[in-house]
């Protein structure tokens, strides 16, 4: 006989709770419940447990309700996790979104820089002497390196876009700094007022050189003109002696209206010269012992020497150096200065030429400039390098370079090299190789 509790009076069996248990199990299995624990036996006086609290996995609940139309399985709402758990954002959206703004506002960047809309007209006024012959990419990096326009590249783009590439003209121009692309093609398009005379004077050239480049579009001889003028006076800068303006004649580019004097030119030639030498310091310590006119002789020899304009304050020091120590400075330019011979090989009877400009048979400068030095050369002779270096002979394949040398076995070695790679090419100046 059972020694567990007696029965409470009107209460359920045993068997009839253990059904119902049953029954309860059932419809939770059905519903994805848990199944509800067995009833342990219990003893006499011990106390029931309370059964710990099912915990809801919500992620294999979901899976196991989902259905195709979004609901729970059971026609209701669809299933979301606990409130308080953030939604992972999606990486792939996130990643393509940024790709689109990225190549919108390249392509804003490119659209704006190609046809600039807020570009105003340009800063200050700036000379542009466009050769004929240039391409739209040379004039482009023409006009990039003078400050007219931002970029090469663009112009050449917008000049190609807009089928302006054949449409531009050379000529002399008057335009600005940060002009627009637009602005830049329409004023080379329209090309140079044709009443207009552009005067380019290279550097280093002498008179009888320069003539020749505006005979025939200004009125009168550029020789006659260039012998004196009211402009400048020689004896200002140590030339009382100067027979002519020669080495005064400022090269540069010039513009007068067609038909004007040929003094027109000479007198803005003269003013830039005065703007631009009274700008050079004379106070290095050995040009300061010089005349101002001794120095721009100076610098006409450097400019007729040399090809690559680092190599202009060395050239000077040589020439200082020469004269110092009484050797002849042995210049060819200045003997073909006094036959007017500037292209053709020197001959004997022209190396044995009795002038004073002969500087291979007569010491210290020449009686004048042998032509017009720019600004570079200008200082340059104001200001040389110090150095030892007596001789100097071009450097074969240097591309217009020199090789300097302070004793005269070093120039012997460097004359040598020189001969040989000469030899080489069948007599030609081996400048390029």
């Amino acid at each position: 006989m059972s020694k567990g509790p007696p029965p409470v009076p009107g209460g359920r069996s045993r068997e009839e709770r253990e059904a119902a248990r049953r029954e309860r199990e059932s419809r939770r299995t059905a519903r994805g419940q848990a199944p509800e624990p067995q009833e342990a036996p219990r003893r006499q006086g011990a106390p029931t447990a309370a059964p710990p609290a099912p915990q809801r996995d919500w992620l294999a609940e979901a899976r196991r309700h989902a259905s195709p139309h979004g609901g729970n399985g059971d026609g209701g709402p669809p299933l979301r996790p606990p409130a308080g758990r953030p939604r992972r954002p999606r990486i792939g959206r996130l990643l393509a979104l940024g790709l689109v703004l990225v190549f919108l506002f390249a392509g804003l960047w490119l659209l704006g820089s190609l046809f600039q809309p807020f570009k105003g007209k340009g800063g200050e006024q700036v000379r542009v002497m466009v050769p004929r012959g240039l391409g739209v990419g040379q004039i482009g990096d023409l006009l990039e390196r003078r400050g007219v326009i931002a970029s090469s590249f663009f112009f050449q783009t917008r000049a190609r876009i807009s089928g302006r590439t054949s449409k531009l003209k050379p000529g002399s121009y008057r335009l600005r700094k940060g002009m627009s692309y637009s602005a830049a093609l329409d004023a080379l398009e329209r090309g140079s007022p044709p009443n207009i005379v552009v005067a380019a004077i290279p550097e280093g050239r002498s008179r009888h050189e320069i003539a020749p480049l505006v005979a025939g579009r200004l009125r009168g001889s550029y020789l006659e003109a260039s012998l004196r003028s009211p402009a400048l006076d020689p004896g200002d800068y140590g030339a009382r002696r100067a027979r002519n303006l020669e080495g005064f004649l400022f090269p540069a580019t010039y513009e007068l209206k067609r038909g004007r004097p040929v003094g027109a030119l000479v007198e803005q030639q003269l003013l830039a010269f005065k703007q631009k030498f009274d700008g050079v310091s004379m106070r290095h310590p050995r040009s300061k012992h010089l005349t101002p006119y001794e120095v721009l002789i100076i610098a006409s020899l450097v400019e007729r020497e040399a090809q690559v304009p680092s190599e202009r304050p060395l050239i000077a020091s040589v020439i200082y150096n020469r004269l110092k120590q009484g050797i002849p400075l042995g210049i060819d330019a200045t003997v073909r200065f006094v036959t007017g011979n500037w292209t053709r090989p020197l001959r004997e009877s022209e190396i044995r030429n009795p002038s004073p400009y002969n500087t291979r048979r007569t010491s210290g400068l020449p009686p004048g400039p042998i032509g017009s030095p720019g600004l570079a050369s200008i200082k340059a002779a104001a200001q040389p390098a110090r150095t030892d270096y007596l001789f100097y002979v071009v450097k074969p394949c240097g591309k217009g370079q020199h090789a300097f040398s302070a004793t005269d076995a070093e120039f012997q070695r460097d004359v040598r090299r020189y001969n040989e790679e000469r030899a080489k090419r069948g007599g030609k100046s081996p400048t390029d190789c």
